[in-house]
């Protein structure tokens, strides 16, 4: 971590939560990029995730997850819930830092540097629509390549041998939780990459090809109500949200 890193993570439900800004967080990313240059690329990748609700969640009942995510060198804060439960355990992290926030401040940073990004994951043409917004958002960005795939065991060796080839220094993944943070812990001892990050839909919303909701909305917390009334199908998974709040408040503070 930063010098100026508030402290220690916390643990929600057992699940870590690191205590940083947004800005700490892109100061730690960039650290763990030009600490892998200065190694000349020796030192192994990094992982990030972006925990919200349904990872706490998930993490309960899938031991793996949950080893990936508190093993990683830096979780944030995605997800409103996950704020509030900092703050009710008395330990609060600063601010809420989602995958869709992350990526344009990152791909910034990649063009002041000099760092190549590639993309990994959703349907494809999405990955590729995501990579033009990025690079109208931060000119000079350089997309090293983007790449549909499948977060399936028999497309392991032939999607990090292209990350290979396409000598990145970050990679995003967006095959969706848990898909996407266990196939970046189970590779983490060969992409060949500084830094790999979970980003979910980020890409789909980057693109443009899903609304994001309103900026009031986001403020306020209420962006999974935003998503629930234009995905009407996600309420199944949205039933994860009042179980956390629930068992935060059972078990949060023991």
């Amino acid at each position: 971590m930063p010098q100026n890193s508030p402290g220690a993570a916390v643990y929600v439900l057992g699940v870590r939560v690191d205590r940083v800004s947004q800005a700490q967080a892109l100061a730690t990313i960039e650290q763990m990029i030009s600490q892998r240059k200065l190694s000349g690329d020796t030192l192994p990748c990094r992982q990030i995730v972006t925990v919200n609700p349904e990872f706490v969640m998930t993490a309960q009942h899938n031991h793996d997850f949950r080893r990936a995510v508190n093993s990683a060198a830096l979780v944030v804060a995605d997800g409103a819930g996950v704020v509030w439960a900092t703050r009710y355990l008395g330990q609060p992290t600063p601010e809420r830092l989602t995958g869709t926030d992350l990526l344009p401040m990152l791909a910034q940073r990649c063009v002041a540097c000099g760092y190549r990004l590639y993309l990994l994951g959703a349907t494809p043409g999405v990955a590729e629509a995501a990579a033009a917004r990025l690079q109208e958002l931060a000119p000079g960005l350089q997309i090293a390549g983007t790449y549909a795939g499948s977060p399936a065991l028999s497309e392991e060796d032939a999607i990090i041998e292209r990350i290979r080839e396409a000598q990145a220094d970050v990679l995003c993944v967006a095959y969706g939780a848990p898909a996407q943070d266990l196939w970046i812990w189970r590779n983490l001892s060969r992409l060949p990459v500084a830094v790999a990050i979970g980003v979910g839909g980020a890409f789909d919303f980057i693109s443009g090809r899903k609304p994001r909701a309103p900026e009031s909305m986001r403020r306020m917390g209420l962006e999974w109500l935003y998503r629930l009334y234009r995905e009407p199908w996600r309420w199944r998974r949205m039933l994860a949200l009042p179980r956390f709040a629930i068992q935060v408040v059972l078990r949060g503070r023991k």
